[in-house]
């Protein structure tokens, strides 16, 4: 990678935010369009979120919390692989109550031992199941989605203390997409995504990302603020925002909301502490969820490392709270988003500038449509 120490003005694009979006676009433009490209970061390493590094112990860790790469694309699988080496995945999530562990999501398997019934099959769990349902044809919210899908005795054990916990919001308050991911399956697939293609980078994250920017036409400005060389970007100029819309927009219509994390990593004296990668506590302990992430990464390590994580009002922003003030909010900032576009060449791309979660996969699609929509000015 190309660290440069100063900003420059002579860039034919710019890339704010070295994640992800700002790697996959970096990588585009420098390779498709032949464009020279400055990318700036405000953190002192590339990856974003998904930047995985060596704890003191020697012991990979995800900085950022745990990132479980998945798609159903063999097209994206082709196109990261000029950057990485790939390993299995091995997603497996289990969730404590009262001291015992079930898959998760819920699966078939769960149910049988939630229900305390192993003769259950997959139409006996659905029988079961309508029987335990609350009705409701268009949930609005995500307690009447749980509520109509498993009901009020697993809404309340599964959901209703993780969600007030990571969120600091009731379920009634929050849209119903916030649990809506969640699955429920009627097999014994404990994995936690079923996805074609799951699989881990062989050397990590922070190294596929970094050998993406590897590239002649991209310089990288570290530890640098977008206030800072905002008013040095010619005007018009090509450029790729990827950090929060309503800082963009000096908070004109209001501040969106956000939840943060705060991570503990605790090294201990053997080879592994967990049966799986992760550990959800819906109504144990202050954490919400416990990471051990050497399950994924394959490491050979006679220590382990597991991340406790505590969801916080303040902080780095990490997960939109989508309820219907702040999608009344974001609405606003895309109007002016779409004009900024239009008018001075400046698009916006990523979790934070779009106020979206997006999975890893997911992101990086945004960031290929993103790229499909420059060329296609290019090429005209």
């Amino acid at each position: 990678m190309n660290i440069v120490k100063e900003f420059r003005a002579d860039y034919d694009a710019y890339i704010i935010g070295a994640g992800p979006v700002g790697c996959v676009l970096a990588e585009r433009l420098a390779s498709e369009l032949n464009l020279k490209v400055l990318i700036v970061e405000k953190r002192n390493h590339v990856a974003g979120n998904c930047f995985d590094t060596y704890h003191q112990s020697g012991v990979m860790i995800h900085r950022y919390g745990p990132h479980y790469f998945r798609t159903n694309s063999e097209e994206m699988v082709q196109y990261l692989s000029k950057f990485t080496g790939w390993i299995p995945g091995n997603y497996i999530v289990k969730s404590s109550v009262n001291g015992e562990l079930y898959p998760f999501p819920i699966n078939l398997l769960t149910l049988r031992k939630f229900f305390n019934d192993e003769t259950l099959d997959a139409d006996g769990v659905e029988a079961l199941l309508e029987s335990k349902r609350i009705k409701c044809e268009n949930p609005t919210n995500s307690e009447e989605f749980v509520l109509s899908r498993v009901g009020k005795d697993m809404y309340e054990t599964f959901y209703l203390g993780y969600t007030l916990k990571q969120w600091s919001i009731h379920p009634k308050d929050l849209a119903a997409s916030v649990c809506g991911r969640i699955p429920v399956r009627l097999n014994t697939d404990e994995r936690y995504v079923d996805h074609k293609f799951q699989l881990t980078p062989d050397k990590g994250f922070t190294a596929m990302f970094g050998n993406m920017v590897t590239h002649e036409n991209i310089d990288i400005l570290l530890e640098a603020d977008f206030g800072s060389i905002r008013n040095s970007i010619p005007k018009g100029r090509l450029t790729i925002y990827t950090g929060q819309i309503d800082e963009y927009f000096g908070h004109s219509h209001g501040q969106l909301e956000w939840r943060s994390l705060e991570f503990e990593f605790k090294e201990y004296d053997q080879e592994y502490i967990q049966p799986c990668v992760q550990i959800n506590y819906p109504k144990e302990h202050d954490y919400t969820r416990t990471v051990e992430i050497k399950h994924v990464t394959g490491q050979k390590h006679p220590h382990t490392v597991i991340s406790y994580e505590y969801p916080r009002a303040e902080g780095d922003p990490y997960y939109p709270v989508p309820r219907e003030k702040n999608d009344a909010i974001y609405k606003q900032y895309k109007s002016l988003a779409e004009q900024e576009t239009l008018n001075n060449n400046v698009y916006f791309c990523g979790r934070l500038a779009e106020y979206k979660y997006f999975n890893t996969d997911e992101v990086i699609d945004r960031a290929m449509n993103t790229f499909y929509l420059i060329k296609s000015k290019y090429d005209n």
